[in-house]
């Protein structure tokens, strides 16, 4: 679809780049010639996904392991990133998110997602684009949200309320900051299993069992058309888009609102068993940060 370096000359910066959507993504800047750089919170495993990456596809891939909770750490990786010249891309990636019911949430577990989603993603934002502004530098930020910005979501409270400040901040700074040659989308997806992910938002169901029996087109997304639509929309193929948020779910949000409200149906054993799962989830994520 895309011609042989197609991204020569390109710095990107992934968040959350490590595993799942945005090693994807990573793989497919690298594969057509960008230069990628990966953070997260695991450093050993962005470096694990560096070394498979170039030995696959050549190229450079730099990882940071930094908590993009932190302010302070995110400008110092920025800082050491346009030391050796300016990002031209940011992908905004890094995410957090659990199924609960919302009366059981305790503020430690709202501020879990809110600190990553709206804050984190904020920072690395703030950081590049203020740097871009003071070198006269145009770039594009891709921020990967939901279609639950437009119509909110019922179990993932903190996600839903998160995902729409990044939503709103999009449209915000493509207002604020086009005139610098600054752009910037989102990429709504519907559900594309990964093992994280699917074990916090649909435990028992991690291929997308229900999502295949509902969904208009009877399917779940793949990386493919996530990989695509991003470097689409970083490509310079139409630059004039600004502002947008994107959805890719097959229609799933037309049809069905493409969010949890069925889970409303849950009895008390079967959230029991879904806390137990994210539980599990999170011990083994854990146990590789240590």
């Amino acid at each position: 679809m895309f011609q042989d370096q197609l991204l020569a000359g390109r710095r990107i910066l992934v968040t959350g780049g490590g595993t799942g959507l945005g090693k994807s993504m990573a793989a497919k800047f690298l594969s057509l010639g960008a230069e990628v750089h990966i953070c997260g919170r695991r450093k050993g495993v962005c470096d694990d996904t560096a070394t498979e990456l170039m030995d696959s596809y050549g190229g450079r891939v730099a990882t940071y392991g930094v908590d993009i909770r932190d302010a302070g750490a995110v400008d110092q990786m920025i800082e050491t990133i346009f030391d050796d010249g300016p990002l031209t891309d940011l992908i905004n990636n890094a995410a957090g998110n659990f199924i609960s019911r919302t009366e059981e949430l305790s503020p430690r577990g709202f501020d879990a997602v809110a600190n990553i989603v709206m804050h984190g993603t904020f920072y690395v934002t703030h950081a590049v684009g203020k740097r871009w502004i003071a070198g006269g530098h145009r770039g594009n930020v891709v921020s990967i949200t939901t279609t639950w910005v437009r119509n909110g979501s019922p179990y993932v409270v903190p996600s839903a309320m998160s995902k729409a400040a990044v939503h709103a901040m999009t449209m915000s700074l493509a207002a604020e900051w086009g005139r610098y040659g600054i752009r910037l989308n989102t990429i709504a997806p519907g559900e594309i299993p990964t093992e994280g992910m699917s074990k916090r938002i649909k435990p028992g169901d991690e291929a997308g069992a229900q999502t295949i029996k509902f969904n208009p087109m009877g399917r779940v997304g793949t990386m493919e058309e996530l990989q695509n639509l991003a470097v689409f929309l970083i490509s310079g193929g139409c630059d004039w888009i600004n502002g947008e948020t994107i959805a890719m779910d097959g229609a799933q949000a037309l049809a069905t609102g493409g969010n949890f409200y069925q889970l409303r149906e849950w009895s008390d054993d079967d959230w029991r068993m879904a806390r137990e799962t994210i539980r599990a989830q999170n011990n083994k994520d854990r146990a590789q940060r240590d």
